[in-house]
């Protein structure tokens, strides 16, 4: 892994009292190459600068609140690396759940034409068919909204359930009904792109 930067107390607490402070650019410079390096190596195959990106703005919210405190706490660089690890952790169960999204919406049992079969082609036509899906005015925007929850964000139905005061059976219908229009949007745009 890259150097790991000694931390900088004083650069600590003038980003902790004040999150538009001009030192966040020294302070991307000194930790910036160890978060790549962490993330080489633990999560190859996520892109790194998106994680990294994320890394950032959690770290600019949390910094009024932080206190260097290494006997108590921690070193910073632990500190900072557990958000990373946390932030790629999250992106690969977002792809996951997404992979797992295009894969159901495929079940309905019309593979795609053999010339079209990849990855990246169904991706596309589910990423198109979520648009359109989430753009489409005869959908109640609860019913996307549940979807996005529980589909996408991947809540629990229950936590769903109770923050819509409806029961877990009205939220996996909900659910299943945006599954169904999403394998129907799919195969419409599957059609247009075979003709």
């Amino acid at each position: 892994m890259a150097d790991v930067p000694t931390t900088s107390t004083t650069l600590l607490r003038d980003l902790a009292q004040d999150s538009q402070h001009v030192r966040w650019g020294e302070f991307v410079a000194r930790y910036r190459p160890m978060m790549e390096a962490f993330m080489r190596e633990r999560f190859p195959s996520l892109d790194a600068d998106d994680v990294i990106q994320e890394t950032l703005v959690a770290v600019c919210k949390v910094m009024p609140s932080y206190r260097y405190d290494p006997d108590v706490k921690g070193h910073f660089r632990s500190y900072l690396t557990g958000i990373l690890r946390h932030r790629a952790l999250r992106m690969l169960r977002e792809e996951s759940r997404r992979a797992k999204l295009v894969a159901d919406t495929q079940r309905d049992g019309s593979p795609l034409s053999a010339e079209h079969d990849d990855e990246a082609w169904r991706a596309t036509v589910f990423e198109m068919a979520l648009a359109r899906f989430l753009a489409d005015p005869s959908v109640a925007d609860r019913t996307k909204r549940i979807f996005e929850r529980t589909a996408i964000g991947g809540e629990p139905p229950e936590a769903v359930a109770a923050a819509f005061q409806m029961t877990r059976h009205a939220v996996d219908q909900a659910k299943s009904r945006a599954l169904s229009r999403l394998r129907e949007l799919v195969r419409e745009l599957e059609s247009v792109a075979g003709e």
